[in-house]
């Protein structure tokens, strides 16, 4: 298993989970973005940066993507591309993306971007909280030790 961050979008605190548990676990992890991020050194966790335009990290990492790999992303239509490759979605506020919940996901994501279209302010999602970044690290944590014993 290897580990994909869309980075663009992820906050620093689930990236420093990420890099604690590559470490711990021995996972190679990669950060994809468009523009440059530090990384602690580490024989686990590389950085590709990709040119700037619409979905370049996305398609990146569905290029890059092996079958059992984990993808961090809030970006619904990428975690929607992982899961028809075989591939795990993860989102930074730990919502683990499955082929039973990702359609209802993205009807819903279509019908707020025609709202926002239509000239309505939908709004953001708040701020990400302890719970969030709770529910990520309990979701990373059950996803590696799977890995980890599947590896043995």
């Amino acid at each position: 298993m290897n580990i994909w961050i869309d980075a663009d979008a992820c906050p620093g605190v689930i990236k420093e989970i990420l890099f604690r548990a590559a470490e711990r676990v021995g996972v190679q992890t990669t950060l994809i973005a468009n523009h440059a991020l530090r990384i602690p050194p580490s024989r686990y966790i590389s950085f590709l940066q990709v040119t700037t335009g619409f979905d370049i990290a996305d398609n990146e990492i569905v290029k890059r993507l092996a079958e059992g790999d984990l993808v961090i992303t809030g970006d619904i239509p990428l975690a929607a591309e992982v899961i028809e490759n075989g591939g795990h979605a993860l989102s930074p506020r730990g919502e683990l993306f499955t082929a039973d919940n990702i359609k209802p996901r993205l009807n819903m994501r279509d019908f707020l971007d025609t709202m926002r279209s239509s000239g309505m302010n939908t709004g953001g999602p708040p701020p990400l909280n302890k719970t969030d970044r709770q529910a990520f690290a309990n979701h990373l944590d059950r996803l590696l030790t799977k890995y980890a014993t599947n590896a043995s």
